[in-house]
């Protein structure tokens, strides 16, 4: 059932699911990506159905701007330190002190800030959809913006502006709060931030995936970092994968 909570005057939509199984006592926090959802990345991919079963609390949230939470038109109010204490406020909300989180794309990015600034409440982490891109660039470019902008899907030539474009369209999301999100969320990560995140890290990427970057750079520049490639799948395929579903149960099974 769809839940709000505010969080600090911005209205977030989120769902929180009881463990199908055994409870493990290991909840974990589910972040999606950009023009996504919490339904899109996780309910209808199978994540919230196969955590549960494997005995996990599992909580999973709309973005500020993205899917039922609150559409906010400025790019100031989507600055990466605000969009990451929207995660950590859920989990204070909800009164858990430490989770597991997984994000996907951009809500990778997103969930290695949380494990960075807020270390305490991030047990491990599997970062989907983000290879070593987390540190050469600060987020989305300005041409995604303009592509939200865009009149229509027909006059954009660009097929990486295209294919975020489309995916807008078919998740029926609020461009002008997207174009914000992409002008207000930008913030990278160096490598000396990424040898302070201490926790277990997976990081899996799909082996056609042209927009993440190179899983096994990033593993290597953190201190407990695992790399999974994905085969034969993309940026958009590689989310509901069985070997992606695999590897990351496996990976909590398996870390400290």
């Amino acid at each position: 059932m769809l839940e709000h909570f505010s969080s600090r005057g911005v209205d977030i939509a989120f769902i929180d699911v009881a463990p199908q199984a055994n409870d493990l006592g290991e909840p974990i926090l589910l972040i999606h990506g950009f023009a996504s959802n919490h339904r899109v990345n996780w309910v209808e991919p199978r994540w919230i159905e196969t955590l549960a079963g494997a005995g996990r609390r599992v909580v999973a949230f709309d973005n500020r701007g993205h899917g039922q939470s609150e559409k906010l038109t400025l790019p100031a109010d989507y600055r990466a330190d605000l969009m990451t204490q929207d995660a950590a406020n859920l989990l204070a909300h909800l009164r858990i002190g430490r989770a597991d989180v997984m994000g996907y794309s951009m809500g990778a990015r997103l969930a290695s800030f949380l494990a960075l600034y807020q270390p305490s409440l991030v047990r491990a982490l599997i970062l989907g959809g983000m290879g070593d891109r987390l540190v050469r660039d600060a987020g989305l470019p300005e041409a995604i913006a303009e592509a939200m902008e865009a009149p229509s899907l027909d006059t954009l030539a660009d097929p990486t502006q295209r294919m975020f474009r489309a995916f807008a369209d078919r998740t029926k999301s609020d461009r002008a709060a997207l174009a914000a999100c992409v002008r207000g969320s930008r913030r990278s990560l160096s490598p000396g931030d990424l040898a302070h995140i201490a926790q277990p890290a997976l990081v899996a990427v799909g082996a056609r995936d042209a927009v993440a970057g190179d899983p096994r750079v990033l593993a290597a520049m953190l201190p407990r970092g695992t790399a999974l490639e994905i085969p034969g799948r993309d940026h958009n395929l590689t989310v509901g994968d069985r070997a992606f579903k695999a590897g990351a149960l496996d990976f909590l099974a398996r870390r400290e």
